[in-house]
């Protein structure tokens, strides 16, 4: 007599969620070297991480004045795809648990 029923809405992007925080996360570092201009570098990291070009420079500038910047995080299957795209223009790239 008058109760409101609410549908139940499922929540699937809970269980995405809590598949990915168990895996392992993994970061992409960056190292400098004498050869790659800050435009490839900046061309590149745009590139394989899809980051704007802001954070480009940003992790370019470190790359330059710092010796190496972490780039990425991500699982250990994408970490490993944005380092091979990063490596094609031969500059060093690590993958790393953290």
């Amino acid at each position: 007599a008058g109760g409101t029923s609410f549908p139940t809405v499922a929540e699937p992007e809970l269980e995405i969620r809590s598949q990915q925080q168990r895996q392992p996360e993994w970061r992409v570092i960056v190292f400098d070297n004498d050869f790659n201009t800050w435009a490839e570098v900046e061309q590149i990291l745009q590139q394989a991480t899809g980051c704007d070009l802001e954070e480009a420079r940003m992790e370019t500038w470190e790359v330059h004045f710092l010796g190496r910047s972490v780039v990425h995080y991500a699982g250990e299957a994408e970490a490993e795809r944005v380092a091979a795209v990063i490596r094609t223009i031969g500059i060093q790239v690590s993958v790393e648990p953290w």
